[in-house]
Formats: structure tokens, sequence, C-alpha cells
């Protein structure tokens, strides 16, 4: 079974090298896809063992899934992780994520930061995610606890089935979107953010939210 790990980069070379050293041995494969970035994160991916692809331009986090998650079905994985570039996840955690994937319990798994208290999440963070949770369990009918979450894993299946057009953020729940269009077996895992400096300065801010919330509702009346 080739298990590949997908990592969106944005200027994330003071990182990258560093998380990527730590999912070596526990996949078969990891790409990161370098989304127009201006610094030498291409470079440290490739020096700690990565495949690199490369947008010119930066077009988005969706954008940069959608190109490794193409790029990892047509080196056929069998399933796909979803894992970010800042730090803020555990590689050891990688298990929970693929266990019930290869168990074929489920077609894709969901990480989520409040199945357990391991996260020491900063409040305004958790104000920001309540309320998208709220509304995107709203619109899709689904039951989650964690929405913007990008630890997640997909079998070959659901990967192809999912196709990501939103560029930005919203592409998180433009996902759940297409779990419940193609009734797809769910399960959400617990999984545990680090919070540090750095994940902070680089994370959503207050007024991003709101962007990430127009991009929603236009995707979905904008058909």
């Amino acid at each position: 079974m080739i298990v590949s790990v997908v990592i969106p980069a944005y200027n994330e070379e003071k990182m990258i090298g560093k998380v990527v050293d730590g999912l070596k041995g526990k996949v078969s494969r990891i790409t990161v896809v370098d989304d127009g970035s201006r610094d030498l994160t291409a470079e440290k991916a490739r020096q700690a063992g990565a495949e690199v692809i490369r947008h010119c331009l930066n077009r988005g986090q969706g954008a940069a899934l959608q190109t490794g998650i193409i790029y990892a079905l047509n080196g056929g994985a069998d399933f796909i992780v979803t894992f970010d570039a800042d730090g803020q996840f555990l590689a050891e955690e990688i298990d929970l994520i693929v266990e019930p994937l290869l168990l074929g319990q489920v077609d894709v798994t969901l990480g989520s930061r409040f199945l357990d208290n391991k996260s020491d999440i900063p409040w305004e963070k958790l104000f920001i995610l309540k309320i998208a949770t709220w509304i995107t369990n709203l619109y899709t009918g689904l039951k989650l606890t964690d929405i913007h979450n990008g630890f997640r894993g997909m079998s070959r299946r659901a990967a192809k089935l999912i196709q990501i057009r939103q560029d930005g953020m919203a592409h998180a729940s433009e996902i759940l979107e297409q779990i419940r269009k193609y009734n797809l077996k769910y399960l959400e895992v617990p999984v545990t953010i680090r919070y540090t400096d750095y994940s902070r300065l680089k994370g959503q801010k207050v007024s991003n939210s709101f962007r990430i919330i127009k991009d929603l509702l236009l995707s979905r009346f904008g058909r």
C-alpha cells in the first residue's frame, strides 16, 4: 500500500525541512507543493528528501492541495494524507489518520483538535473555528467538531471523486460538501495542534475568516 503525504507550502523555508524530516519512515512518499514561494521553500524541501512541485504563482492552499493530490494519484497512491507545512501537526499521529483507511472502515478521515484536550487553542482562534464549524455544518448537513483542519486522509477512491475548485482557504469546507455529495464514509480522529509563535504568525487572521465565508457562499449560490 502506497501512502502519500501532500504538503502545501508558501514561504515556509524555516520549517519545511523539519516537517519533511519528521515524516520520513512513516509514509511511502512525501510531496511538497511550493505555491509560488518567494524564499527557499522548494530548495529546503528537496534537501530534506521530499518530491517538490512548484506553482509559478501563489494560487492558494486549495490549489496547491489539488495539484498535490493529482500528482499523488498519478504516482499510484492508495491513500493520501494532507499535512501542513508550519510544524503544527505531529508526524507520529499519521497512524491515527491512516489506520481507519487501511482497515477499510471509511473513505475519509478528518483530524479534529476538539476531540481531546491536547491542543491549547488561543481564544481568538477558537472563536473563529466555532463560527466556521457551525456555518459549515448547517449547509453541509454534516456533524463535525473541526472543519478547518488540514490534517486529513483519503482513500484513492475519495481522492479521485473530490475536486478542489476553491483556490483559497474555503477549500476545507468545499471538501466536506463533496463528502456529503458523494456519500463518502468519514470519521473524525483526535489530533494535536501545536500553537507556536511561528504558527500563530502564519495562521489565519480574523479578517480572513470573513473572506472564507464569502468564498463559500459565492461557490454555493453562484453556480
